[in-house]
This record gives C-alpha cells, sequence and structure tokens, in this order.
C-alpha cells in the first residue's frame, strides 16, 4: 500500500529560516515598523499575508501588505543563488523514495522560490510532487497545504507523516490528522514542537536519516 512522506521546506530541508527572519525584518523596516528579530523568527512558516498579521495585527493599514510582500520577496530573491540545504536532506528524501514512500512537498513557497529550494535540495528524481502556496486557500496551521499533499499522493491521512520545523507545520499536520515529526534545525525548541503535535523530533535531516529506521518514517 503506498504511503506518504510529506515535508516543510524552509527550516526543514534548507537552512533559511534565519534569511527570511532579516529579510522580513528589513522589508518591515523600510516600511517604518520596528518589530524584534525574534518576533519574525517565531512567525516564519506563515505565507505572507498571515505573517504579516501576525507581527502587526489585524488593525494593520492592509494596503500596505503587498508592498511589504513584494519587499521581503526582492530582499530574499538576492539568495536564491546559495540557498544552502541542510546536511543530508537530498539523501533522506532519496533513501525514502527508495523505500516506497511518495515524498511531497508542502510549502509556501512558490514561483522562482521554490525552485530555488529545489535546486539547493537537488533531489528532484526523489520528489513525487509539490503543494505550493499557489495551490491552496489557506496555508499553515490550516490542513490544507498538508491535505492538498496527501491528495496529490493518493494517500490517506493514515498513510503519511508530515516532517516540519514549526509550531504551524506540527499544528497543520495535527488538524490533518498525519503523524507529526519535528526538526529543531528551524531554531524551534523542543517543548513548543511537542505541545504542538510532534510526536516524535530529531536535531535536522542528517539525525532522522541515521535513526530513520527506528522513527515513524521507518
Amino acid at each position: 500500500m503506498e504511503r506518504a512522506a510529506v515535508f516543510d521546506v524552509d527550516g526543514t530541508l534548507v537552512d533559511t529560516n534565519h534569511l527570511h527572519v532579516v529579510t522580513w525584518w528589513e522589508a518591515l523596516r523600510q516600511a517604518g515598523h520596528r518589530v524584534p528579530m525574534h518576533a519574525v523568527h517565531r512567525a516564519v512558516g506563515l505565507g505572507s499575508t498571515d505573517l504579516i498579521a501576525h507581527l502587526l495585527g489585524e488593525d494593520r493599514d492592509r494596503d500596505q501588505d503587498a508592498q511589504l510582500s513584494a519587499a521581503h520577496t526582492a530582499l530574499y530573491g538576492q539568495y536564491f543563488d546559495r540557498l544552502p540545504a541542510l546536511s543530508e536532506a537530498g539523501a533522506l528524501l532519496k533513501r525514502l523514495h527508495g523505500d516506497g514512500w511518495a515524498v511531497v512537498l508542502a510549502t509556501s513557497a512558490s514561483g522562482p522560490e521554490l525552485k530555488a529550494l529545489r535546486r539547493a535540495i537537488d533531489a528532484d528524481d526523489a520528489i513525487t510532487a509539490t503543494a505550493s502556496s499557489d495551490d491552496v486557500e489557506e496555508g499553515k496551521p490550516a490542513p490544507e497545504p498538508v491535505e492538498h499533499a496527501l491528495e496529490l499522493a493518493g494517500v490517506s491521512a493514515e498513510r503519511a507523516v508530515f516532517v516540519g520545523d514549526t509550531v504551524w507545520d506540527m499544528q497543520a499536520g495535527r488538524r490533518a490528522g498525519v503523524r507529526c515529526v519535528g526538526v529543531l534545525c528551524g531554531g524551534i525548541p523542543r517543548a513548543d514542537l511537542e505541545e504542538a503535535g510532534a510526536q516524535a523530533i530529531y536535531a535536522n535531516p542528517a539525525d532522522l536519516l541515521a535513526r530513520l529506521d527506528d522513527s515513524p518514517l521507518g
């Protein structure tokens, strides 16, 4: 029977969370907002509109959202040619593909950004499908990105595992009814991931690969 390994990308497979922190911080600063970097870090993993709402509140000037998002995209785009994959990220996806898992990416990235991330991972032959922000109405922590990933794989929630690095990932996976695995390489504390629904936690993709046989992906 088919089974699916669904992966977040930023902070889970590619070491980009702190690049997002700096570029969102700068985009906000340019627009006159003083938001501490630690607050931006905790919001990374949300889609751009939800991230802005989380940081600036629902009573913000929403007409500024598109400008903020465009500024972040332009700033972050400067790194597209050198985004660093986390150690063994590509090897992990290839191993799972070889073991019979359908590997699906579930990410808020799309377009050139998603292409840059996939290029960094360098495991396209192992990736069955990608559920991007263009494919869903609501991003994480809503379950829709994970549910769409399962639809693409043709797999039920009971036959899937979702791997991510943020509280938003764990909440989305839990709401979609899949088993959730957390990784610490995105900078979110273990206790926060466990509280949000992680059933197992690993340091990074290399740690998960080394202990794969005893993991929920074993």
